[in-house]
């Protein structure tokens, strides 16, 4: 799952040739990413405990996050995925519940606190919670409704 998806954010990534069959196939797409995202974006705090660096179900998370903080920069697919129902909300309540992990315990969610020396930073939640807020701020540009809920 997590192979496909960094296929799809190659994809998507590449906005010179997308095709508009290729956009259509997308947003039917962004829907079940979005349903996807809504259901396991609470896996993502189970990183904090070391013994699951590698869960599967996590890391397929913060690949999904990856896919939709992308399509969300295309204003084609941004539309489609600011009125799709509780996607803001789940990714203000994900950022809350990071927010307050990484000050119970080790703060995996962020470069800063991750980086500890000269160590190189592989840890996959790293970023996390700024790549949460890009998805918000993707969600609220020129949405005023979306913006009044934030």
């Amino acid at each position: 799952r997590v192979t496909l998806l960094e296929l799809m954010m190659v994809k998507v990534s590449d906005k010179n040739s997308v095709t508009s069959e290729e956009m259509n196939v997308f947003l039917r797409h962004a829907d079940f990413l979005a349903v996807c995202f809504q259901e396991k974006c609470g896996a993502v705090l189970k990183l904090t405990a070391a013994a699951d660096a590698e869960d599967e179900e996590a890391l397929v998370t913060v690949r999904l996050l990856d896919v939709l903080c992308e399509m969300t920069s295309n204003n084609g697919q941004l539309e489609h995925l600011q009125a799709f129902p509780g996607l803001l909300e789940s990714a203000v309540d994900t950022l809350r519940l990071t927010h307050l992990a990484g000050k119970q315990a080790v703060n995996i969610f962020t470069a800063t606190h991750a980086a500890t020396g000269q160590e190189e930073i592989s840890h996959p939640a790293v970023g996390f919670k700024s790549h949460l807020i890009r998805l918000i701020g993707n969600l609220c540009y020129k949405n005023k409704e979306n913006q009044d809920k934030v």
